[in-house]
């Protein structure tokens, strides 16, 4: 039923449970899975002061390159066709679920999936969701998968 399933991965828990899901499914469908992280670049505020933007760059890329070797690891355990791609978030106009929608263009994912923190109320409005963002805007199917009830 699935050939391409893309996983968005960001190394929190709800994400992890995700990309044991895609792997699962995987396997099950003796799909290709492809584990995307996409680094989102914070505004710059002018009243923060002076920073220097290409430290915090840079640490943000090392989180990501950590988390799609550990993604990459755990696919290559389940002996799946699989990769990681590392995507950036542009500075105007674009935010991390258009990213995820363009990945899985470019992959040409029959299923996405996607973890999620079932946030609401004034949490949700305040932090966003990009789960809810990103369901407005696909155009292939999509397997969210709930955050624990302890996170």
């Amino acid at each position: 039923m699935y050939a391409k399933i893309l996983v968005a991965i960001d190394g929190s828990n709800t994400s992890k449970r995700a990309l044991h899901a895609a792997i699962q499914l995987a396997c099950d469908h003796h799909a290709q899975l492809q584990a995307l992280y996409v680094i989102d670049n914070p505004p710059v505020l002018s009243e923060a002061g002076y920073y220097d933007p290409t430290t915090l760059r840079a640490a943000l890329i090392e989180e990501a390159e950590r988390v799609c070797a550990d993604a990459s690891k755990a696919m290559q355990e389940a002996s799946i066709a699989s990769a990681t791609e590392l995507v950036e978030v542009e500075l105007v106009g674009d935010d991390i679920a258009h990213q995820i929608e363009q990945g899985a263009k470019r992959y040409g994912a029959d299923l996405v999936v996607l973890g999620t923190h079932g946030r609401r109320g004034m949490r949700r409005l305040l932090l966003g969701s990009v789960a809810e963002r990103f369901l407005r805007i696909s155009t292939c199917p999509i397997l969210l998968i709930p955050a624990p009830h302890d996170d």
